[in-house]
């Protein structure tokens, strides 16, 4: 329901795909404008059981410990079951275009303190405007939308 109503409600239009791991995950899910960040940062949604593993192509919230999930999701970019044990959930799956999920810029690596690419303080304060001036090639969210499955209709 929250990524539901996220999507509908354009929280991830013109976002930024900040975190980008090869051979695990790329990570998304931070308003380009601080003020929407600042809306969203302390609302936080109740852990899911894990019902699925995360597979390549599955998306799954981000969280930093047990109830902590608001926003930032990612998906796999290979067979990540290790993050079962630890509590996330899978609650989608990227059906067609993983061919493009794989070719999302990567040179920056994983997100500060551990790599070189953004630090998520500085995006959720700052937005865009500290990613496109320190980290320019980065790919972008242009337009997320619904799209009804007119087949799984009653």
């Amino acid at each position: 329901d929250r990524f539901d109503y996220l999507v509908r409600n354009g929280f991830y239009d013109d976002t930024r795909f900040f975190r980008v791991v090869p051979g695990f995950m790329v990570q998304f899910g931070l308003s380009s404008d601080p003020k929407v960040s600042t809306q969203w940062r302390g609302a936080v949604i109740p852990d899911d059981s894990v019902k699925q593993t995360n597979a390549r192509g599955f998306v799954t919230y981000a969280k930093a410990g047990p109830g902590s999930r608001t926003t930032q999701v990612f998906i796999n970019f290979g067979n990540n079951g290790s993050l079962d044990p630890q509590g996330f959930a899978p609650f989608g799956e990227v059906t067609q275009g993983m061919e493009v999920v794989d070719k999302l810029y990567s040179g920056y690596g994983d997100a500060a303190p551990g790599g070189k690419g953004p630090n998520q303080t500085r995006v959720r304060n700052e937005g865009n405007e500290y990613l496109d001036r320190e980290f320019p090639q980065l790919d972008r969210v242009l337009r997320v939308t619904v799209v009804e499955d007119e087949a799984a209709k009653p």
